[in-house]
Order: C-alpha cells, then sequence, then structure tokens
C-alpha cells in the first residue's frame, strides 16, 4: 500500500464561500468604475445579516448593500425558509477610506516604484499528476461539488438540493513515484430540504425519517453525481474511481451526521478569507497565510500568489521538474522581493552542458532573470486592474481554464461600455519556450 494524500472543497453555497464572493464581487465593482481602486474588504454573514467592513481609495461609487444582494441571490439563497436570503436579509456596511499611512507605501510617481501592500510571503505550486497541474485530490473534490451546483440549477433529478455543501477526496498514491493509484474515499455532505416528514412527533418517526433522506441522498450522488463528474474529468483521473462496470471500489460517505436541512450561514458564520486551503493546493505545497478574496492586486496577497502559480505552472509544463513549489517574499512598501526560492522536490530533469544536474538554487536564480516580480508589473503581465476576480471565489483560484468575455465598465463620467477582458490569466503556459530556451536544455529525463 502506498501513502495517502487528502483534500476538501466546498461549493458556492458555503458560508465562507459566500462572504469570499460578496467581498470579490465589491472588488470588481470598485475595478469597473476605477481600475486604481484600492480595496481591502471583508464580509461577515450569519442568520439573517450581512456585514461588509474594509478600506478603500476609489473614485468609484456604487450601492454596495445591492451588490452584496444580487451575489446572494446568484448563490441560490433565494427562499425565506433558509433563515438567509437575498430579499430579506439586512446588510450593514461600514465600508471607509484607506490609510493614508499604507497608501503612501503603494501608490508611486513611476510603477516599477510601486510597492508592496503588505510585507508576507506568498507560494505557487504546481504538479504534472494533473492535466491542470493540480493536485489530484482538490481536482477531483472541486468536481463533484461543481457538478453537484450544475445538477441544482438543473432542477430536474434531486430537487431537495440547496446551496451549501463540501467535499473531500483521499486517494492512495504510489511510494516510489509519488503518482496516484485509486480513490480509497469521497465525502461528500450536501444541505437538503426537509423532504420526508415524520409519520409522527416520535423519535422513532424523526430517525426513520431521517434515515430515508439519507439514503435516497445517497443514492442519487452515486446515480447521479459520481458518474457524471467521472465522464467530465480526463481519462487519468477517470480511472482512479475503478471500473465503471464493476462499480466503486472507493468507499463513499454521504451526509454521515445524517440531516443537513440547517446550513449556510444560517448553519454556521461565514467570513471572508477563511478557506484558502480550498482557494490554492488543497494541502500540497505551501501557504503563506493571507487570503485573496477582497483585495485589489495591489495586495501581493493575491498578485504575488498569482504570479507564483504561474512560475511553477510554466516551470512544470515546460518539462523542467514534475512537481514545483516557488515562494516570493515582500516588504510592505518595496518593490523587488526579498527573496525568489524553487523547490522541485528532487524532481529536476535537467543538466547543464556539463552534464552536471542543475539544483533548485540555479533554477532560482534564471527564474528570478525571466520573471519580474515587482508589484506592477505583475499587474500589468496578468491584466490584475480588470473586473475579473468573482469566478475565482468559489471552487479555487487555481487550475482554472482562462477565457475571455465582456465586462461591463464605466468611466469616469459614468458612461457604461463593455470591455473584453481575460480571466485566470495567471493559468496561461506562456512562458514555457522562454524557459526552455533560459535552460538551454540539453537532456530530459522520462517522466
Amino acid at each position: 500500500m502506498g501513502y495517502l494524500f487528502t483534500s476538501e472543497s466546498v461549493s458556492e453555497g458555503h458560508p465562507d464561500k459566500v462572504s469570499d464572493q460578496i467581498s470579490d464581487a465589491l472588488v470588481d465593482e470598485y475595478l469597473r468604475r476605477d481600475p486604481n481602486s484600492k480595496v481591502a474588504c471583508e464580509t461577515l454573514v450569519t442568520t439573517g445579516l450581512v456585514v461588509l467592513a474594509g478600506e478603500v481609495k476609489s473614485n468609484g461609487n456604487f450601492d454596495q448593500q445591492e451588490i452584496a444582494r444580487k451575489t446572494i441571490a446568484k448563490i441560490g439563497y433565494t427562499k425565506a425558509e433558509y433563515k438567509f436570503d437575498a430579499e430579506s436579509c439586512g446588510v450593514i456596511n461600514t465600508i471607509h477610506g484607506q490609510s493614508q499611512d499604507i497608501n503612501q507605501g503603494v501608490e508611486r510617481t513611476k510603477k516599477e516604484d510601486q510597492g508592496a501592500g503588505d510585507q508576507g510571503m506568498m507560494f505557487g505550486y504546481a504538479s504534472n499528476e494533473t492535466n491542470n497541474y493540480m493536485p489530484a485530490t482538490l481536482d477531483i473534490a472541486h468536481s463533484l461539488l461543481l457538478e453537484l451546483a450544475v445538477i441544482r440549477r438543473e432542477g430536474r433529478v434531486m430537487k431537495y438540493l440547496r446551496p451549501d455543501a463540501k467535499s473531500q477526496v483521499t486517494i492512495e498514491y504510489d511510494d516510489k513515484n509519488g503518482k496516484p493509484i485509486t480513490i480509497k474515499t469521497i465525502v461528500i455532505s450536501t444541505q437538503h430540504d426537509d423532504f420526508v416528514k415524520p409519520v409522527d412527533d416520535s423519535k422513532a418517526a424523526h430517525e426513520a425519517a431521517s434515515i430515508a433522506m439519507q439514503k435516497k441522498i445517497r443514492d442519487d450522488i452515486e446515480k447521479y453525481v459520481i458518474p457524471r463528474t467521472r465522464k467530465l474529468l480526463p481519462s487519468r483521473l477517470r480511472r482512479l474511481f475503478g471500473d465503471q462496470e464493476v462499480g466503486m471500489r472507493f468507499e463513499l460517505y454521504v451526509n454521515p451526521t445524517g440531516n443537513f436541512v440547517i446550513g449556510g450561514p444560517h448553519g454556521d458564520t461565514g467570513l471572508t478569507g477563511r478557506k484558502i486551503i480550498v482557494d490554492s493546493y488543497g494541502g500540497k505545497g505551501a501557504h503563506g497565510g493571507g487570503a485573496f478574496s477582497g483585495k485589489d492586486s495591489s495586495k501581493v496577497d493575491r498578485s504575488a500568489a498569482y504570479a507564483t502559480r504561474h512560475i511553477a505552472k510554466n516551470i512544470v509544463a515546460a518539462g523542467i521538474c514534475k512537481e514545483c513549489l516557488v515562494q516570493v517574499a515582500y516588504a510592505i512598501g518595496v518593490a523587488k522581493p526579498m527573496g525568489l526560492y524553487v523547490n522541485t522536490y528532487g524532481t529536476c530533469r535537467l543538466r547543464d552542458a556539463n552534464y552536471r544536474k542543475i539544483n533548485d538554487t540555479e533554477i532560482a536564480r534564471r527564474v528570478s532573470e525571466i520573471f519580474d516580480m515587482r508589484p506592477a508589473f505583475i499587474v500589468e503581465r496578468f491584466g490584475l486592474t480588470n473586473p475579473i476576480f468573482s469566478p475565482t471565489a468559489s471552487y479555487g483560484h487555481f487550475g482554472r481554464q482562462p477565457y475571455k468575455e465582456l465586462v461591463q465598465v464605466f468611466d469616469e463620467k459614468g458612461k457604461e461600455s463593455q470591455k473584453e477582458v481575460e480571466f485566470f490569466t495567471w493559468e496561461k503556459l506562456d512562458y514555457v519556450d522562454k524557459l526552455r530556451k533560459a535552460f538551454n536544455m540539453v537532456q530530459i529525463y522520462n517522466t
């Protein structure tokens, strides 16, 4: 038996993700009106209440409460029985101006001198175990909940579904080469209507109703969610589920505690930035601790995390190594990073012209020459002054497919227009050739 590794995901209806989506919707709305907006906002959601807080410097003005309500409705909290719905929840707004002490370190006359919005270290990770260079555990965990959300919105089957859900995937890996062998366990917990009523008020009747609901949900997960998810995945991830004809060879747990009627912000208070491992790599690699959502790109917690993912992904895609972790660190108000670190976990396959193995220190040195990690250049490289952040706030900031779309923007006089922007630009494999050229590859070992 090899080793086991586990990752989890949460749906857009999870209370923490509701908070993330509201915060990022506010960031996007400021950027629609002023691309130079500086935003750091947090959201708290609980039973019947939303609290908006944070600091903003922007020429844009809009109704923050309206944006919060639209976001909540889009997620699916539209019924009063949820005890948290877009129309009736209270919204308290305490957003105020950004501290001048912070602003003076960020905004400079020359863009190349623009300082980092805070100190800290950020990490990017990539692995060749999946087509999108993400850990297989997290990729599958996200995919299960994405398909569950599609089924909920279609409304043809599993009509009892509510927005809140969680998944967890455990995979067995080969000890020798670290490749995924098989899924060992899948856990799915989904909020649902109280769709089976007890025949009377006795404890036994309530338990029987709960068991009946749990069985129905499990049967539907097996019948609809897992087969549909499996079908959408690439072949090397599909095989981890086992032989479809023989049946599942993994353990499946569905709503292990029983009923999950009370959920969402009514079941648990939600806060922005409390799902940073779900947002990143599911526990693989490392995380610097700073959340992404609710922050404009001058905050390196977000922009530098995107930049390090871009570096790690392109390094692996270039064939330099099988797995890569990249760290960058900043001081507040200083443009140049404090340092860049690369860890290939011993999987580097390159040698120099003298056939000496290239170590991680040398990789970091060459990467520093290729990628300009000053904040202004990261923002420019990925188009991070555009309103592109709302889609990142659920189902992960990484491993997503870049795409272009027309978005609504406003000029200084409030005139509306359409602008084509690109989303998830940090996922592009546009530096592969540059890296191969920089490393003058003369020998690559087989994977």
